[in-house]
């Protein structure tokens, strides 16, 4: 037995007598007495969540429905951005301003891939509480690689896909996640601190994030 199997099975033995026989009976009778569920109007989320995004370092553009493809254009012209992934599934409206992007395969290799000025994107659901945007893949949403990958990252937030807590969104991105999608959670653009703190941005994913927070209607209900 080598060092590491034996410290493993030090471990083992040691809990082995408060082992659950069901964990997953276990876990649900955790108590749980943080706050779950968001009970402010969609208007307070939709205030919350930008405000959280303009602690974060984030852009934030308002727009209706209606306006989407007209503010998406601005702002890649407005960051000289003329290589852009436009995964599949993003809505045709949303591309009608954009036929002199270069588009960029979702696909495409890490050469090419890193050609890519921007990528935009839609998102699965966003948390209001801490400015969180969540990708599961899905249509629209691109490859993990392309929101990851180009220095920017412009993405559509409707906000009848914002939910108030941390809590919510893990409900709502469990089947997702037994599906084996692949998540993403954002909060700000990518930075991190060397060993002197000083902080250092764009290190696991775009140096800027712009969000197009885009009211569907949701703050009248």
């Amino acid at each position: 037995m080598n060092a590491r199997d034996e410290i493993l099975a030090r471990i083992a033995s040691a809990v082995d007598d408060v082992r659950d026989a069901d964990p997953d009976v276990a876990r649900a009778a955790l108590p749980r007495t943080f706050r779950t569920h968001d009970d402010g109007t969609a208007r307070d989320r939709i205030d919350r969540f930008e405000q959280r995004l303009v602690d974060l370092d984030v852009a934030v553009v308002r727009a209706r429905p209606d306006q989407i493809s007209e503010r998406l254009a601005v702002e890649l012209a407005r960051r000289r951005a003329r290589r852009v992934v436009l995964p599949r599934g993003l809505p045709a409206a949303w591309r009608t301003r954009l036929p002199d992007v270069g588009p960029v395969p979702e696909h495409a290799d890490p050469a090419t891939m890193d050609t890519a000025d921007a990528t935009v994107t839609g998102c699965a659901l966003a948390i209001a509480e801490t400015g969180t945007i969540v990708l599961d893949g899905g249509p629209g949403q691109g490859t993990r690689a392309a929101t990851l990958v180009p220095d920017l990252h412009l993405c559509v937030v409707l906000a009848s896909r914002l939910v108030g807590t941390v809590p919510e969104a893990i409900d709502r991105t469990r089947e997702a996640a037994a599906a084996g999608a692949p998540l993403t959670w954002i909060t700000g653009p990518s930075a991190t601190s060397d060993v002197e703190l000083v902080r250092v941005p764009g290190v696991h994913g775009p140096r800027r994030l712009v969000v197009l927070l885009v009211d569907d209607g949701a703050s009248a209900s």
